[in-house]
């Protein structure tokens, strides 16, 4: 087993951001993508730079090369061999386009490519077609989520929840199973880009299908995180104790400072950095506050010593009901979230229900939603 990582340290997952083309218009994008290449993204020599200064964190860091749609980048392939070379733990994020054949991914599998994740909104052709704004979309994700299998490259299915997509996470659920994902990342929408346009679900909607997804993942074939959810963990300790209070066991991890075994949630500049195709340093592609920008600055530094990034580490910080909630410590909140809805990155997040017992301040919801208060409805 490998050691727990020190987040004031290194991040666990680095995305770059290789370019924003792409020719999807995805409803969630929060990149806004359009077709052509930026002129001023990152070189693939000021790229090699940024994967040099990668590799600084340590051994096999992970990075994830992003989009827009990676693909579009005719130095795709160099960068993957590249990364690997340094001791990289490379993955990829593709959109389902007719450019992800089987050549290009063979190729991508032979330069070191350890992971690919697909993006998967629907169960059927005309669900996911409909959200990622291109027909045939559905066909080309399933068939290169077979041609990856078939080169040895794991894959990771992603999913956005949304009011548009809710109800089809049963057969999303199916779907992930049926291909042989590793792993399945639920993506709860944050307002950015596109995003702005769609319906969130409500918090206490939201709390439902986290007691949803924990009972996935303990009987699933695959690995299933969140992602800008991290009080899937709190959801997850409080079923856990209400069970053991059930039968009478001693439980795991029943309270919100846990047993100490368990690291806490991965969130915007605490576990997890983001560097755009422009080179400028964010604690998530979800929360643009740069706080550098590369090559010229050092990703590492900023990651350990910029005062943005150090801010997010302290949980001691957050203010409102996430700063009074005693789950703080394995949650945090999304921090994308609260910036995108009030422009501070420490306010509460507006999509977790919980209130903190005794707490009496504001609460960053609309008086129409029902709050979870201790013990769920």
């Amino acid at each position: 087993m490998r050691p727990p990582v020190d987040t004031a340290e290194r991040p666990l997952v680095l995305i770059w951001e290789v370019t924003q083309a792409c020719e999807l218009t995805c409803d969630h994008c929060r990149a806004d993508a359009r077709p052509a290449r930026h002129p001023d993204e990152l070189s693939t020599a000021e790229g090699k730079e940024l994967l040099d200064q990668a590799a600084e964190f340590g051994e096999r860091q992970l990075v994830v090369l992003s989009g827009g749609d990676p693909m579009k980048r005719t130095d795709l392939v160099e960068l993957v061999d590249y990364g690997t070379d340094r001791g990289l733990t490379v993955s990829l994020t593709p959109s389902g386009t007719d450019e992800l054949d089987a050549d290009a991914i063979e190729a991508l599998a032979d330069a070191g490519l350890k992971r690919m994740a697909l993006s998967l909104d629907g169960a059927t052709p005309e669900r996911h077609d409909a959200f990622r704004g291109e027909s045939g979309s559905f066909e080309s994700t399933m068939r290169a989520a077979r041609q990856a299998r078939e080169a040895g490259v794991p894959i990771q299915i992603n999913t956005t929840v949304c009011a548009d997509t809710v109800e089809g996470l049963p057969a999303i659920r199916d779907a992930v199973a049926d291909l042989g994902a590793v792993l399945w990342s639920v993506f709860f929408l944050v307002p950015v880009g596109r995003g702005r346009v769609l319906d969130p679900i409500s918090p206490e909607r939201a709390e439902r299908v986290m007691e949803w997804l924990a009972d996935v993942s303990d009987d699933a074939p695959f690995g299933l995180k969140t992602t800008e959810a991290p009080h899937y963990r709190r959801v997850r300790r409080q079923l856990t104790a209400e069970r053991a209070a059930a039968d009478g066991s001693s439980g795991d991890s029943d309270g919100p400072s846990g047993n100490g075994n368990r690291r806490a949630s991965v969130i915007a500049g605490d576990g997890f950095a983001f560097v755009s195709h422009t080179g400028e340093v964010y604690p998530s592609g979800f929360l643009p506050e740069s706080a550098g920008i590369v090559p010229d600055d050092d990703v590492v530094d900023v990651y350990r010593n910029a005062e943005l990034f150090e801010s997010l580490r302290d949980r001691d910080l957050l203010r409102g009901k996430c700063g009074a909630c005693p789950f703080r410590t394995v949650c945090g909140g999304s921090r994308s979230r609260a910036y995108a809805h009030t422009g501070d990155p420490l306010a509460s997040d507006p999509l977790c229900g919980y209130v903190p017992p005794g707490y009496d301040g504001s609460l960053p919801w609309d008086e129409a939603e029902t709050p979870v208060r201790e013990g769920r409805p």
